[in-house]
C-alpha cells in the first residue's frame, strides 16, 4: 500500500507544478484526493443503484425486534438510501487512505486515533448536509441542486480544516 501511495503522489505532485506559486502543495493534494473519492464514489453509486440494487425497494428483517413487535420487524429502504449504505463505508475507507497517506502524511497521531477522529469530521458534515439541505431546500425554497452545491462548498471547507486540524494534525 505504501507504493501505492507514493505513486498517487507523485502524479498528484507532477500536475501541482503550474499551480504551485497559487495553491500550497497540501490543499492541492487534499482536492486532488477529495476529487478522485467522489468521483469514486460517484462511480460506485451509479453502479450499485443501477446494477446491485437495481432501482427496487430493498426489505430488512431486523432479527432481535421481531419476536418484541412483529409487525415493525420489517424496515423498508428506498433504492438511493440503499445504494448510499452500501457505498458510503467504501469511500469512506478511501477518503480516509488518501488522506492518511497523501495528503496529511506529517501526522504522528496513531491510525486507529486518525480513522476516529475522520469518522467524526465526515459526520458533522454528515449532519451540516442533512440540516443544510433541509433549511434551503424546505424552509428557503432553493432548488436541491444549487443547494448540494451550496453545501459542498460549506462541508469541503469544514472538512479540510477538520482533518488537517483535528484527524491528522502533526
Amino acid at each position: 500500500m505504501q507504493g501505492l501511495s507514493q505513486i498517487i503522489t507523485k502524479i498528484i505532485d507532477f500536475f501541482y507544478r503550474p499551480f504551485s506559486k497559487y495553491v500550497p502543495q497540501q490543499l492541492f493534494r487534499y482536492a486532488a484526493c477529495g476529487g478522485g473519492n467522489m468521483v469514486l464514489d460517484w462511480v460506485l453509486y451509479f453502479v450499485v443503484y443501477n446494477f446491485v440494487v437495481g432501482h427496487e425497494l430493498v426489505y430488512i428483517t431486523l432479527p432481535f425486534v421481531s419476536n418484541l413487535l412483529p409487525l415493525t420487524s420489517q424496515i423498508c429502504l428506498t433504492p438511493h438510501i440503499m445504494s448510499l449504505i452500501i457505498v458510503f463505508p467504501i469511500t469512506l475507507l478511501t477518503g480516509f487512505w488518501l488522506n492518511k497517506y497523501v495528503t496529511f502524511t506529517q501526522s504522528s497521531l496513531r491510525g486507529y486515533k486518525q480513522l476516529w477522529r475522520y469518522i467524526l469530521v465526515v459526520a458533522v458534515n454528515l449532519l451540516v448536509n442533512y440540516f443544510g439541505l433541509k433549511l434551503l431546500v424546505e424552509i428557503c425554497g432553493v432548488y436541491p441542486t444549487p443547494s448540494k452545491m451550496i453545501i459542498t462548498i460549506i462541508t469541503v471547507i469544514i472538512s479540510f480544516f477538520g482533518q488537517k486540524y483535528f484527524s491528522f494534525r502533526k
